[in-house]
């Protein structure tokens, strides 16, 4: 059984790979054929398609109660995407980042975690029981971990804050439809030598070998990992949040490679806010979330790794392969972290 797993996981591996494959050529030609800018094919198309394995886990949690597995899927997918897929593809080739993308759409990303920091009731836990919240930090991250520290609730995502997520996410594709319809880019035309009906059919196929291989790399990695000896705990903040996270790595990985840089980038932006306002939201207005301290930490953790690959972009205009190193390591400092509490 441990052998047929292992096939299993190459069979994911690859289904993902070629999938990707298919699908970035599919976008970009897409794009061409409608004069949309590749980097509006990557906020939309290519982000909510890559993001419907965390789609699938966090609906299908809100809906048997279990939601805070909905929240920490969202912010480690986040932090995944942030650090690792933005990161490989800069080591792999430096990464140039659209004027366009730092102006109007990381900052959002950024928007967006802090309005969910103070909609999971951020300022409350600053502003009530310091003691009790001291003495659980303090049992911690003392001598001696307090293993039931962090899974102290402190906060609630309501069903209000939901719909609140959704109408900000509405409003942001509003904004990038209004965009397109104003690109100065090339107009309709078949110079990229595809149909229109190819590309859709490349892109619909392809994104179903990203879905399925996701899922055949995540079921076959549990198995995996609990044949191991590896806790459930364990296996979740590595196998579960790097399985789900796969198709933007292997999409932005293709794309980066592909010299689609707009469409890598705007891959991993328009996949956070994909997560963060629609996946979350609906998550909420389903079932409250609930907010433990783990989490909180998680989401302060999101901002600040946002606002450092931010500041990366934003000063030369594109991620060098030296910053690409700094950011990969963040994340496996942010394991580790995370494993130690």
């Amino acid at each position: 059984m441990l052998f047929v797993n292992f096939g299993i996981l190459l069979i994911g591996f690859v289904a993902l790979i070629k999938g990707a494959d298919f699908f970035v050529d599919g976008s970009a030609a897409l794009a061409k054929s409608f004069g949309i800018p590749s980097v509006i094919i990557g906020l939309t198309i290519v982000a909510l398609g890559t993001s419907a394995p965390e789609l699938a886990v966090s609906t299908s949690a809100a809906l048997q109660g279990s939601n805070e597995i909905a929240l920490s899927n969202v912010v480690g997918s986040n932090i995944f995407n942030t650090l690792v897929v933005l990161g490989v593809c800069a080591i792999i080739h430096p990464v140039p980042v659209e004027k366009v993308i730092l102006k109007r759409d990381f900052p959002f990303t950024i928007f967006g975690s802090v309005f969910l920091l103070l909609a999971s009731g951020f300022l409350a836990v600053l502003g009530t029981n310091h003691a009790t919240l001291a003495n659980e930090l303090s049992a911690t991250f003392g001598g001696a971990l307090h293993t039931g520290a962090m899974d102290m609730n402190v906060g609630v995502v309501s069903r209000i804050a939901g719909i609140a997520l959704i109408a900000m996410f509405v409003a942001y594709i509003v904004r990038l439809i209004h965009v397109s319809k104003d690109s100065t880019e090339e107009e309709v035309s078949g110079e990229n030598g595809q149909s229109v009906a190819k590309s859709l059919v490349m892109i619909v196929f392809g994104l179903a070998m990203i879905v399925a291989g996701g899922q055949a790399v995540v079921n076959s990695a549990k198995f995996i990992a609990a044949a191991a000896g590896m806790s459930e705990t364990l296996i979740g903040l590595t196998v579960i949040a790097l399985g789900t996270s796969l198709p933007e790595l292997v999409t932005s990985i293709v794309a980066a490679r592909k010299g689609e840089t707009g469409l890598a980038v705007g891959n991993v932006v328009g996949s956070n806010i994909f997560n963060m306002m629609f996946i979350l939201g609906v998550s909420a207005m389903i079932h409250p979330v609930a907010v433990n301290l783990a989490s909180m930490f998680d989401l302060i953790i999101l901002i600040g790794i946002s606002l450092m690959a931010f500041l990366f972009c934003a000063n030369d205009g594109k991620i060098e392969r030296n910053e690409g190193l700094v950011m990969v390591a963040v994340y496996a400092a942010d394991m580790a972290f995370a494993i130690l509490r």
